[in-house]
């Protein structure tokens, strides 16, 4: 992919300004909700798929209260989406942009050259 980035200059009008900084909040809103190691862990292991609260807990060793925190976040930032079966809780990716933040990361601090 690629990508573009803004290019600023005078002439851009109101508008065009609001736009990006629009998509720079959203962008930051991103970026914080999955600064935490806790929240970026989770991601990493919803990739490979649905996984309930449970399973997360014991791949995290963490505690569930620990758990439902990040979860409650990633969902409100709308990166991870809930589904209940019967007492359980399965969470999954809501879309691709953990997986490409998560590629990306992963390429940036793993690969070769790193």
């Amino acid at each position: 992919m690629n990508v573009s980035l803004p290019v600023f200059h005078d002439d851009l009008s109101e508008e065009e300004l609001d736009k990006i900084a629009d998509k720079a909040t959203a962008a930051s809103a991103f970026l914080k909700a999955i600064s935490h190691e806790g929240r970026l862990m989770i991601l990493c292991h919803l990739v490979s798929g649905e996984k309930s609260v449970t399973e997360l807990e014991d791949l995290l060793s963490a505690r569930q209260a620990a758990v439902s925190q990040q979860l409650s976040r990633l969902r409100l930032e709308g990166l991870v989406v809930p589904r209940r079966d019967g007492k359980a809780i399965y969470y999954r990716l809501a879309d691709d942009r953990p997986r490409k933040m998560l590629e990306t990361v992963y390429e940036l601090f793993c690969g070769d050259d790193a």
